[in-house]
């Protein structure tokens, strides 16, 4: 028995050594690919960076820039701008402004073991937009987007062009004309409301930012699914959560691994995302029934979606296979996000800009009335709203909803005089070109409308400057459908309100996700 004990050790030694042989070549495996990942890659690719000219932050090991970013913005945003002030930038985003100070408009900083490169030339940022030089990724971040949203803004080749050829027909301008009636009922009801909020003088004091997500929420909930505000508030609800989430956990996610953590943050928001979907496969599944029933398909966003994605298949062939349901319910999140924030923020800094420059809302309320009276407006009308373009194009411009605009080089790519090796971001700060003295002139911090009086091609020195909705083949789909909506509830209020500053109203610009104001928008609105 013992010979045979000892018979099949020996037996099952070499079993054992290759075992243990096998997990320590895994170990050193995932060991080397993490020093590649956090070390060894983030130095090669600052070394490249460098070696092109371009000056920049240096690399700290895992986390790059993200806790003095995190610094810079905890000590800008605990100081107010004074009333007025539009030189935003240094304000909102402190840590690149400051980068961009002290190294140069074309300069490098860390977003975890990542570099990104900030370009604030506007030429060169637009040949990026438009794939002048190649093909650009937009940079992944696939556990980041699963739990917000995923859809055309973030694919690529094959299936970015599927999508957005399905999607473009529900964008089409005759399409938007048949959504009118939603977006001025929508109005008429915020401006009755507020209307039974007056008091005894005739005024009342509000946070217009909320008020004004609710308005564009509900615009959304009408436009896209033909429903009431009431049935997709839970929506709106969970999405808002979910971003502030996101931004609450912004300086983490570049760090390989976090969202796999089993954090009660990463477990609400996988939470959120699911009731999310299940409320959108119920809305989807019920419309996509009701087309096989031989339904009439309705002027919604959403059944213009699955006509359109109907056709598609039909035209392409089978192969294409147009969406399917998982593919419309992420679109369908995009309608929700992007079409309540980006009008909503518009609108909310819009009221604000009038607010602390009186003798501008007084030109735009002369000019809906003039066209309007009382009445409805109506498409033709707003078409002809030149004074209200204007504004809206500056406050575009001042406070663009979206303050920059990121790529990713997949390979080694030439811009400008420099070459970028594979695995760069390429941030592309709206913000900052906006704000830019040497494009715009020395009154670049000024409010100033009249500069788009002859169109946007001429109002600075740089004819294709001003891109608050992208630029080249992924500008946004849905900004002829932002811009309606804003001059529709623009009108409507003014014909109903003047409006003014609140004295609890603190002016302190700051991005969560979209450029909010951090203390809301305090105003006192007068019955007219």
């Amino acid at each position: 028995m013992v010979l045979a004990a000892l018979a099949s050790e020996v037996a099952s030694t070499p079993w054992s050594f290759l075992i243990y042989g096998l997990l320590g070549a895994l170990l050193l495996w995932q060991a080397a690919r993490l020093l590649e990942r956090l070390w060894l890659g983030p130095r090669r690719l600052e070394r490249a960076l460098r070696a092109q000219g371009l000056r920049g932050t240096p690399y700290r090991f895992l986390t790059g820039d993200l806790k003095e970013y995190a610094r810079f913005n905890k000590a800008a945003w605990s100081r107010p701008l004074p009333l007025r002030c539009h030189d935003i930038a240094g304000h909102v985003a402190p840590f690149i402004h400051g980068a961009v100070r002290e190294h140069g408009k074309m300069c490098f900083t860390w977003f975890g073991p990542m570099p990104r490169v900030t370009i604030s030339d506007p030429d060169l940022a637009r040949d990026v937009m438009s794939n002048k030089f190649g093909h650009f990724e937009k940079p992944k971040f696939p556990a980041l987007s699963k739990l917000f949203a995923e859809g055309v803004a973030n694919y690529e080749g094959e299936k970015w062009v599927k999508h957005r050829r399905i999607l473009n027909p529900a964008f089409h301008l005759e399409k938007l004309k048949l959504m009118l009636p939603a977006f001025s009922a929508c109005c008429e009801e915020l401006v009755s409301r507020w209307a039974q909020s007056l008091g005894p003088d005739g005024s009342f004091e509000l946070d217009v930012d909320p008020e004004l997500q609710t308005l564009t929420g509900d615009v959304i909930s009408r436009t896209a699914f033909g429903s009431s505000y009431l049935e997709g508030r839970k929506i709106f609800q969970l999405q808002a959560e979910q971003a502030e989430r996101l931004m609450s956990i912004m300086q983490k996610f570049a760090i390989p691994g976090y969202m796999s953590l089993p954090t009660q943050n990463n477990r609400r928001m996988r939470q959120i995302k699911n009731e999310i979907e299940t409320i959108l496969r119920g809305l989807i599944g019920k419309r996509m029934q009701a087309m096989k029933e031989g339904e009439a398909t309705k002027d919604d966003l959403l059944g213009l979606l699955l006509e359109s994605n109907t056709r598609d298949t039909y035209e392409n062939g089978q192969s294409s296979l147009g969406m399917t349901m998982e593919d419309v319910m992420e679109e369908c999140k995009l309608f929700y996000f992007a079409g309540m924030e980006t009008t909503s923020v518009l609108l909310t800094w819009t009221m604000i800009l009038l607010s602390m420059h009186p003798e501008w809302q007084d030109r735009a309320r002369e000019e809906v009335l003039s066209l309007f009276g009382k009445n409805r407006p109506g498409y033709d009308g707003l078409s002809r709203l030149k004074i209200v373009a204007m504004i809206l194009h500056e406050v575009l411009r001042l406070y663009p909803p979206a303050i920059a605009f990121s790529r990713k080089t997949y390979k080694e790519m030439e811009i400008g005089d420099a070459t970028y090796p594979a695995g760069v971001i390429l941030e592309l700060p709206v913000l900052f070109i906006h704000h830019d003295p040497d494009i715009w002139g020395s009154d670049v911090h000024e409010f100033r409308p009249e500069r788009f009086a002859e169109g946007i091609a001429k109002a600075s020195k740089d004819r294709l400057a001003f891109f608050p909705f992208g630029w080249g083949p992924r500008i946004c789909i849905g900004q002829n459908f932002a811009l309606l909506e804003a001059k529709m509830a623009l009108s409507m209020i003014l014909q109903s309100f003047e409006f003014e500053l609140a004295p609890s109203y603190t002016h302190a610009p700051h991005t969560v996700i979209m450029l909010r104001p951090m203390h809301g928008a305090q105003i006192k609105l007068r019955a007219i």
